[in-house]
């Protein structure tokens, strides 16, 4: 018998999972003069998964499989390579990396799968390389890589102020399901910006930001309570109730088709649906992990969504699951 020739295993390998999200309230403020919108958003990671395998390499590469791969760009405006050059610059690395992608999160769905991606590869090459760092510094550096990115870190439940990535650990009781009607067609999350500012601007009124305590975090205690309440209670139907996205409107204006998919949410029996972030996934919330399944087979019976997704949360943020 002829044995074939085989690639030699890699001397090893570091796999980190990291989570999507839903936003389940997004407050918009006007755009500052950094060009960014201030927002003040209450985040809830979701146990649809982003999967980084880092190995040792020559070069520094992305590879990515999964549903959507083929909208990943595997050049350098990558957020999981960027993240790459980030770590390795800040700690003066020169070793190579290979990163291969395992999609799960909807590619530019509002769930922050680029974020996911950019978390998990910090985590991975902080260990592959042994650089030590502190999980203060990974947050740093995350921060400086995207405004979602620190949340793919942290997971659970937290308010996001600032551009989202100052974040406040919220309390949350019980286990909250969802299901998730997928497009292929993303939106690009400053094309909804830019729409809901039209909008805005088109209607003569003025949508701003409640008070809030930069340094501390501290909401408005008229804003947001009853989602808060819920949270705290695990009452998924005061939950529902709650929802609240100042972006729906831009993204219902760039996607109309996204109305149809709210209202079979609404058909199916959903405790509350929202366009999740800045869309175009819609996001329902479910009695049970049961109706979950219920919703998501709604979805598909009235051919509103390319692809449907059932997950729990809250569920941890970006961890290690191997490392070889």
């Amino acid at each position: 018998m002829t044995l074939l020739p085989v690639d030699p295993l890699p001397e090893r390998e570091v796999r980190v999972r990291a989570p999507g999200k839903v936003n389940l309230s997004l407050r918009v403020g006007p755009v500052a003069e950094d060009g960014y919108h201030p927002i003040v958003t209450v985040f809830q990671a979701v146990s649809v998964f982003e999967e980084v395998v880092a190995t040792p390499s020559s070069g520094r590469t992305v590879s990515v499989d999964g549903p959507q791969s083929e909208l990943v760009p595997t050049d350098g405006s990558n957020l999981a390579l960027r993240a790459v050059e980030l770590i390795a610059e800040r700690t003066g690395v020169d070793e190579g990396v290979h990163l291969h992608i395992s999609k799960g999160v909807p590619v530019a769905g509002g769930m922050a799968g680029g974020s996911a991606d950019g978390a998990a590869a910090l985590l991975a090459c902080d260990a592959l390389w042994h650089t030590g760092l502190s999980r203060d510094e990974l947050v740093a550096l995350a921060a400086e890589l995207g405004s979602d990115v620190p949340f793919a870190l942290a997971g659970h439940t937290a308010v996001g102020s600032g551009r989202g990535h100052l974040l406040t650990p919220a309390l949350c009781r019980g286990e909250f399901h969802w299901a998730f009607a997928v497009q292929d067609g993303g939106l690009a999350a400053g094309a909804v910006y830019a729409e809901r500012d039209r909008l805005v601007e088109a209607r003569g009124a003025a949508h701003r930001l409640p008070a809030a305590d930069e340094d501390t975090d501290v909401l408005d205690p008229d804003e947001d309570v009853a989602l808060m309440q819920a949270l705290r209670a695990g009452d998924p139907h005061a939950l529902g109730a709650a929802l609240r996205n100042d972006l729906e409107d831009a993204a219902l204006s760039l996607a109309p088709g996204l109305a149809e998919v709210l209202a079979v949410a609404q058909d199916a029996g959903s405790l509350g649906a929202v366009v999740s972030g800045s869309g175009p996934t819609v996001a329902a919330l479910a009695r049970s992990r049961q109706h979950a399944l219920v919703i998501a087979a709604a979805f598909t019976a009235a051919g509103v969504a390319e692809r449907v997704l059932t997950a729990s949360a809250p569920v941890a943020g970006a961890r290690i699951v191997s490392a070889e």
